[in-house]
């Protein structure tokens, strides 16, 4: 099983000054993903002590890296954009291109588990937490988004959720797979958030959290084979769009396939939106290990805490992983 991360270092003249030579419609492409934290040499630090059976992390950027790493580590892959998106998508400040082209890095496990660089690992994890028996770990929570038809608005859910329907009956999916769909391990809480969507004739929709994502490659084959011109179209955008499609119509795709391992998620991740109430309490997780994982989701009007905020998760992180890795120089 691999990790695979992807990075920017947003401070990167060279890489801004490419930025600002391409125009486009960017849904959301704010300061607030593009600014360090610092956190990245935690984020290796805690695969390295409480993930030590990983075999390969490939770590995905346009082709800048922070100073301290050591890209001599034996697990360490540096991928650059070059390397593994066809040139034709290049160069690319769109999330969603780097992220549906994943399965082509030379290399890659068929099971691999996907992260945001806002996704750390702060407590023992096992191979069984993301893959079962050869399926993606997962938790199935259908919900009514909005009605999937391609003349409604246009939003990336949509198209995801539109393309889904195309493919698969819900009815027959959920026939075919009833205990993956409603299942004890999801808790009453989850059984009855796909009980009230049931009725739909049609998917409206899957609640996604932003966490670390288990993937079969296989599944990226089979996506780009049958839905070529949509993932196509969203490649050849330079920066997001509400015309995109992005990984979660992936995420879906497995879904709706019964290739999944029903998992209650909730029970080990975590994810919290950042203001300054929730960083004392991101603080408290991390330091406790609350949980095993936890994402710490940047948010557009968070300014002036920023600074403050880092140096507190900075040092809450070196109090769980004090050492440094070996993909540290």
């Amino acid at each position: 099983m691999d990790f695979v991360i992807i990075w920017v270092d947003g401070s990167d003249p060279e890489w801004q000054k490419q930025k600002s030579l391409y125009s486009g419609k960017p849904a959301g492409n704010s300061a607030a993903r593009f600014r360090d934290w610092g956190l990245l040499k935690y984020w290796f630090r805690g695969v390295e002590k409480f993930t030590p059976w990983v075999d390969k992390v490939h770590f995905v950027t346009c082709g800048h890296y922070p100073e301290w790493l050591n890209l001599n580590a034996p697990k360490l892959n540096f991928v650059k954009h070059s390397d593994y998106i066809p040139e034709e998508y290049l160069p690319t400040f769109n999330a969603n291109t780097i992220e549906l082209n994943l399965h082509r890095i030379k290399g890659l496990a068929e099971e691999f588990v996907f992260f945001n660089d806002d996704m750390f690992i702060i407590d023992n994890m096992k191979p069984t937490d993301f893959f079962k028996n050869g399926l993606p770990c997962e938790e199935v929570l259908m919900q009514l988004l909005v009605f999937k038809k391609f003349s409604l608005p246009k939003s990336i859910d949509n198209y995801n959720t539109s393309i889904i329907n195309k493919n698969f009956s819900k009815r027959k999916v959920i026939k075919n797979n009833f205990f993956k769909f409603f299942n004890p391990v999801y808790g009453l809480y989850g059984n009855l958030y796909s009980l009230y969507t049931l009725p739909a004739p049609l998917f409206t929709g899957f609640k996604h959290t932003h966490n670390a994502q288990s993937f079969l490659k296989s599944t990226f084959n089979d996506v780009w084979e049958k839905e070529f011109d949509f993932l196509d179209l969203t490649c050849k955008y330079k920066f997001r769009d509400f015309e995109n499609v992005n990984q979660y119509l992936l995420h879906h795709w497995q879904i709706v396939q019964g290739k999944i391992a029903p998992t209650n998620l909730r029970k080990d991740r975590v994810r919290y939106d950042l203001d300054l109430i929730h960083s004392k309490k991101v603080s408290e997780y991390i330091r406790q290990k609350v949980k095993r994982m936890i994402c710490i989701n940047d948010e557009e009007n968070l300014i002036e805490p920023f600074e403050v905020m880092k140096e507190q998760f900075i040092s809450d992180f070196a109090y769980i992983l004090p050492e440094k890795s070996s993909f540290e120089k």
